[in-house]
This record gives C-alpha cells, sequence and structure tokens, in this order.
C-alpha cells in the first residue's frame, strides 16, 4: 500500500526552497486513496487530530507559542529591537510555506471522506472545512489575494499548480461557507480540547470581524482595495451574530478572576474556556517554556509606557482626565523599584500581567529567594503566565512548563460581539450589560454607557464608544497575541513607527538614576537606544516570497514590495 499522507508537526517547518517545492502544494509524501482505510473511524480521527498541531497555544517544548512572543506591537517591546516581519523579500517562509501544507491534508481528508465514509462524512468535513477555514485566515491576513484550492491537486495538471492569486475578498467568502458548514455538522465535543461547534462559532466571530473591520477601514493605497461598507456590514453582522450563539449557551461563564485562565493546570472545566491546549501532567513528556522565559535571567519583552497608559484608573477614567493620582514614577525602596502604589489605582488587570517591583540591571527582581535575577527591556516584568503551584524546576525549565493554554474563550467573544455590534451602530446598553461590563466589573472598573466621556487621546476618527471597547480589548487580551492584526485591521499600523510615536519604546519611570546600566529618556526606561522601528504602508502584507514566482509568474508580487 502507498503511504499516507499525514499532517506532521514537522510539517510546519518546510519552505519552498527548489523546484520540488512548486508552490509548496504538491503532497509531501504518496496520498493513500484507499476506500477502506478512509471508511475506518480510528484513521480518519487520526488524521483530523493532526490538525492539533496548527494551535501553538504557549509553544511545544522550548519554541515560541501564541502568547507573549509577540514584540512586534505597541504592547511590547524587545531589548533585541523587533522590526518588520520582512523588510526585504525572502526567497522561502514558513507563514507562506505551512498554511499550505495543511491545507493540502485538509482537502485529502474531504475528498477522502465524501467518497468513502457515508453517514460520518459531515463531521470529519466540517472538521477538515473549520481548520482549512482558520488556515486561510492567516494567509489572507497575510499575503492578501491567494489561490483558493479546495481540493487536492495532481501535480501534472499545471493548470491549477501555476494559477494566478484570487481576490482576497472571493477567498473570505469561501471562508465563511466554510466556517458556517462547520457549524452546522461538528456538534458537541465530549470535553474542550476536542473539536466543537462552539469552536467554530468562536472562530467565525474573530474571522468575521476581523474581515468586517478590515473591509470598513482598508484604502487602495495602502490595502489595494479600497473600504467596502456593504461588504463590511455583511461580515460584522455575521460576527455578532456567531459571537451571539455562543453567548446564549448557558454553559459558559467567566472566570472570577482575570488572570485565571492564563495559569491553570487543567482548563477542562472551567466554564470561561470554548477550547484549549493541554499539556502533560505531572512530568512534562509534553510541555511548554512560556512560564520560563518569563520566568529568567534573559530580559523580558516587556509592556510598553504606550501600553501601560491604555489602562484606566479606578475611577473608569484615562490618564488624561481622571481624579486618582496618575504619577506613575517608581519609588525606589531598599533598592528596588516599586510600583505597588501606581497598580493599586488602576485596572486591576494591570497588577496580573506585570510585576509590582521593576527588574533592571543593578535593580533585578527576584519572585523567591531561591528565583532567578529578573530584567525587563522597559522594567516592567510579566507574571501574567506564572503559576506559583509548581515547583521552582517546573517553572523555570524550558519545556517542562504544563499549564494549559487557552485558544478560545469567552471573554474574546464578548469583545468581538460588542466590537462587531459597535461598528454597525447596533449596540445597545443591554449588549453592553451582558458583555463589556462584565470585563470591567472583573477589572474593578464602573460600568461603560454607550455614550462614554471623551479621552483626548482619541485622535484617530473613531467615536468615543469604539475607542472605548477597543481598549478595553486591548488590556483584555495583553500579550495574547491579537495586537499586531488589531491594528491591520482598523488600519492603525503606523502606531508602531518608534519616531511618531515613541512610547512604544519606552517603559517604567524610573526618574534620573545616576550611573545606570539601562537607558533613560526623560526618566522613562529606553529598551532600544540606538533603533528605531520606521512605518511604511507595504508593510499591511507580507510580500510573496521570491522563490514562489520564479515557479509561477501568474502569483506576482504584492504591489508595495516591487516599489
Amino acid at each position: 500500500m502507498k503511504k499516507l499522507y499525514i499532517i506532521a508537526a514537522a510539517a510546519l517547518t518546510l519552505g519552498a526552497t527548489s523546484c520540488d517545492d512548486t508552490l509548496d502544494k504538491q503532497p509531501l509524501d504518496e496520498i493513500v486513496s484507499n476506500t477502506q482505510y478512509w471508511a475506518n473511524d480510528d484513521n480518519v480521527q487520526t488524521q483530523i487530530d493532526r490538525f492539533y498541531n496548527d494551535y501553538s497555544g504557549y509553544g511545544n517544548g522550548g519554541g515560541q507559542g501564541q502568547f507573549y512572543f509577540n514584540a512586534l506591537s505597541d504592547d511590547q517591546t524587545d531589548n533585541s529591537f523587533a522590526n518588520w516581519t520582512f523588510t526585504n523579500i525572502p526567497a522561502s517562509s514558513s507563514s507562506w510555506a505551512s498554511p499550505w501544507s495543511e491545507i493540502r491534508g485538509m482537502n485529502e481528508v474531504i475528498v477522502n471522506v465524501r467518497k468513502a465514509h457515508p453517514g460520518k462524512e459531515a463531521f470529519f468535513e466540517g472538521v477538515a472545512r473549520m481548520n482549512r477555514a482558520y488556515q486561510y485566515y492567516q494567509l489572507v491576513r497575510a499575503y492578501g489575494d491567494v489561490q483558493w484550492v479546495n481540493e487536492p491537486i495532481d501535480p501534472a495538471d499545471k493548470d491549477k499548480v501555476y494559477a494566478a492569486r484570487d481576490d482576497r475578498d472571493v477567498v473570505m467568502d469561501s471562508v465563511l461557507n466554510d466556517l458556517n458548514y462547520a457549524i452546522a455538522t461538528i456538534g458537541d465535543g465530549a470535553n474542550k480540547h476536542v473539536w466543537s461547534s462552539d469552536l467554530a462559532a468562536a472562530m467565525k466571530a474573530e474571522i468575521c470581524l476581523y474581515e468586517g473591520t478590515f473591509c470598513k477601514y482598508r484604502t487602495a493605497a495602502d490595502n489595494g482595495k479600497a473600504a467596502d461598507a456593504a461588504r463590511a456590514n455583511k461580515y460584522l453582522q455575521e460576527a455578532a451574530g456567531a459571537a451571539q450563539k455562543v453567548i446564549n449557551n448557558k454553559g459558559y461563564e467567566l472566570s472570577e478572576n482575570y488572570g485565571d485562565i492564563y495559569n491553570a493546570l487543567d482548563l477542562n472545566d472551567n466554564k470561561e474556556i470554548i477550547f484549549y491546549k493541554p499539556y502533560s501532567q505531572p512530568n512534562a513528556s509534553f510541555g511548554h517554556g512560556t512560564i520560563a522565559y518569563t520566568s529568567s535571567s534573559t530580559a523580558h519583552k516587556g509592556i510598553t509606557k504606550d501600553a501601560f497608559n491604555a489602562f484606566l484608573f479606578l475611577d473608569g477614567k484615562p490618564l488624561a482626565t481622571t481624579s486618582e493620582n496618575k504619577s506613575d514614577a517608581a519609588t525606589l525602596v531598599n533598592g528596588k523599584f516599586d510600583i505597588s502604589n501606581i497598580l493599586a489605582v488602576r485596572d486591576k488587570r494591570l497588577s496580573v500581567i506585570v510585576e509590582p517591583v521593576l527588574g533592571l540591571n543593578d535593580y533585578e527582581l527576584q519572585r523567591d529567594e531561591e528565583g532567578q535575577l529578573m530584567t525587563s527591556s522597559t522594567g516592567y516584568c510579566i507574571r501574567k503566565f506564572n503559576n506559583t503551584s509548581l515547583s521552582k524546576y517546573s517553572r523555570e525549565t524550558i519545556g517542562q512548563n504544563t499549564t494549559a493554554a487557552p485558544l478560545f474563550w469567552l471573554a474574546k467573544v464578548y469583545l468581538d460581539f460588542a466590537e462587531a455590534k459597535a461598528e454597525l451602530g447596533t449596540l445597545t446598553q443591554a449588549d453592553l450589560d451582558n458583555t463589556i461590563n462584565k470585563l470591567q466589573a472583573r477589572a474593578g472598573l464602573p460600568n461603560m454607557t454607550l455614550a462614554p466621556a471623551a479621552d483626548p487621546a482619541n485622535k484617530i476618527g473613531v467615536s468615543n464608544l469604539i475607542w472605548e471597547i477597543r481598549r478595553v480589548r486591548r488590556c483584555e487580551l495583553m500579550l495574547d497575541g491579537y495586537r499586531f492584526y488589531d491594528l491591520i485591521r482598523w488600519h492603525q499600523l503606523d502606531k508602531l513607527d518608534s519616531q511618531a510615536h515613541p512610547d512604544i519604546f519606552l517603559g517604567a519611570n524610573v526618574g534620573n538614576v545616576a550611573g545606570a546600566k539601562f537607558t533613560v529618556v526623560n526618566g522613562y526606561v529606553r529598551s532600544t537606544p540606538d533603533k528605531e522601528r520606521v512605518y511604511a504602508n507595504k508593510y499591511y502584507l507580507y510580500p510573496i516570497p521570491s522563490g514562489q514566482l520564479v515557479l509561477n509568474s501568474k502569483l506576482e508580487q504584492n504591489p508595495l514590495w516591487t516599489k
């Protein structure tokens, strides 16, 4: 029998480096079309379970995951300087290759279960189409127009192998069709780390919110297509409807405390969770390193002054208008920079995200008597992912962290719902009370109304309501890996230009420190003293790898990368 095509984790690292990798879409191995094989439930389950590899969570072993590691944003900055993902056109890229590798396998499942598995083909196809939608979502966000491929391609079929890219709007319409099919066919999961229709609905809410807002705010000059209000409204309505489906499920509730879902050893019984990634207990035969990276002597990717200032004060007001003590100056106590008084008057999420003591060279933070001495690029050390119940070894050893990673959860669905409805102009006070204000209460903040007071920092032409909902999203999802593409879909990517927005490279206020072994600018820690990140509109899309253009001239480069 020919070898079965499988979607192994190793496939995620393959790039297009030779003519043998044509379009990254031909099989990695010979594919079996054996009806007997595909008619067996266990065999098909094995194939769809391999899709779990596509959800990085906290990472695998020592690899980086979705959370914490994304210093290309205005939320975090890195001492080593996080520049744009691509400043030049690469020959190959896993950002291009990996989704195609997965899409091939998903198409194989769809075609083969249709042929060989009457009766259960809908469930298996639903899972495959949901995951195909998720891969295409990532491709379109990164590259714009891409080929829509919904069947296995014979390498001898040159017309399909060497096809031009399809319009990104057409591709996203197909993504929506896949998600709707998945919601209708997958059903309930046996637990919260298996496929379910609720997962598909939460995924649809995220993807449709992205598409709706992207189409509302995009420009032809920067994104290749002008704004499309009708299309935006359609997708925002789809996002709100999908989120409402999850919210209406009485089985979901917010966790009592912000932070609970980020450092739990098991999330299956957590009512906030829709879908999560488990790691092995008690000894990590399959672990991660997110805790270790935020517990080590390697400088943390600290949050920025810009991010710190986004958090409201406990009176519900921003920095410009609060009646609370707005000083952000750390207090030097017994050789340590203490910020506990600063945190005490701000949104409670902030004290979960960062430590109450700064970590800087000569002023290191030590969590306990045996813990490593820690520093941060901005002084703000990250505590959000730290589980103190684990042993020192389990916390500080890369690959031995065993906390479960949330992937889709209720708070995020609340955010998707409220933003979609606000963008549509249909958000009610009852909607706010059932979503955003539950998050506000957990953060120790007053309720939001439909007419929040103006923040002088809002200079981007959106309503006060949308501004504040975006603030809640930023603070709730701080370090969770969403900020970069939020800025893309809001058409705010220029916020990552450090010359125009210097606070994105600044950190804690430590005043003037004599003989400091870190850079201070006007009293604030500066993460990258000799470098700047400069915005250009081409960064709204990744460049197509040059190796792919050599293989297929019909692809054509994204226009702004040809200038």
